[in-house]
């Protein structure tokens, strides 16, 4: 049996069906929605008291049609597709409820195409709901991630030039393997021929996408998200050796891939944590002192020294005397 619809959901059904099927049969019709043809029968009542010209043509080789001269949207949605395809949109592009924004004009035109009773909900949701902007969400250049998106494709080679966080530019020739979107954040999974390795680049962060002019294979069977949230915690400038007293089963809860890798030491005793990043003080304050697990930090020089500046701040904080 096919999956419980709402009747509105059926009627939309066989609308695109009459679409793509003129002529077909009240038995055709049965048959691909899955119901009896009685009931096949009344989604087509629904689709007339929508005043949708459902024409009936008798004989051999009758059934039903579009009345001439209707003109439909391309797109036709249920009403749980477009309200979910409205929250969607504001989840990922708070700007859309602002019919200025590029997202927001063209989430616009999608409504307004739409039957009134189905597009009058979505208007609603559009004009009503709020959402608080991500904060860490950076949303790349779309002339950039389409290129990228067509590179990858197409699995042509491509030179990028790059802006690290620190404001270090380079130009580099790079195999595109995919384009992945993570926590509001848009990464381009890569083969470095300047590195001559796996790299994760920030789309955001790439100022320029040149054809590279060869093609290449990708290796097969990979996991990009997986080897995407591997590679976050690595290829950065300063070290990052954490040593936690407590099994790795225990400390793996708080660790986040791009933290670094996580093993065992001492038989299982203890974990140790291996990584690099580009941020110490974000790395010690955000990540490391949310951890509520004795550790000490074996390296680098850069993370112990903020790890030390968290430590003071919080002994400072909590030595001050008390509000009068």
């Amino acid at each position: 049996m096919k999956a419980d619809l709402s009747p509105t959901s059926r009627a939309l059904r066989v609308l695109e069906l009459l679409q793509a099927q003129p002529g077909i049969t009240a038995a055709q019709l049965a048959e691909e929605l899955d119901v009896t043809e009685r009931a096949a029968r009344r989604y087509v009542a629904i689709l007339r008291e929508a005043d949708i010209p459902v024409e009936s043509v008798r004989g051999p080789f009758g059934g039903y049609r579009l009345g001439r001269g209707l003109r439909l949207p391309p797109l036709v949605f249920s009403a749980t597709e477009a309200l979910g395809l409205v929250m969607a949109v504001l989840d990922g592009s708070h700007a859309a409820a602002d019919a200025d924004d590029p997202v927001g004009a063209a989430l616009g035109k999608i409504i307004r195409a739409l039957p009134e009773n189905i597009g009058r909900q979505a208007a609603i949701m559009r004009q009503h709901a709020s959402a608080v902007p991500d904060r860490a969400a950076v949303r790349p250049g779309t002339d950039t991630t389409s290129a990228l998106v067509a590179a990858v494709a197409a699995q042509r080679r491509v030179t990028i030039g790059y802006r690290s966080e620190p404001g270090r530019r380079w130009t580099e020739d790079i195999d595109p393997w995919a384009v992945i979107v993570r926590h509001g954040r848009w990464y381009l999974l890569c083969h470095s021929h300047r590195a001559g390795a796996v790299r994760a680049y920030r789309i955001d962060r790439i100022q320029s996408v040149g054809d590279g002019g060869e093609q290449f294979r990708p290796p097969a069977g990979l996991d990009y998200v997986t080897l995407l949230e591997e590679h976050l915690g690595t290829g950065w400038a300063y070290e990052a050796r954490v040593v936690f007293d407590a099994p790795a089963e225990q400390v793996t809860h708080y660790i986040r891939p791009p933290m670094g890798r996580l093993s065992s030491l001492d038989d299982g005793a203890r974990s140790l944590l291996t990584g690099t990043t580009n941020n110490p003080p974000m790395y010690a304050g955000e990540w490391l002192a949310g951890i509520p697990i004795p550790f000490r930090v074996q390296g680098g020089p850069e993370l112990r020294a903020a790890v030390a500046a968290v430590a003071a701040r919080l002994t400072a904080a909590a030595e001050s005397p008390a509000w009068p």
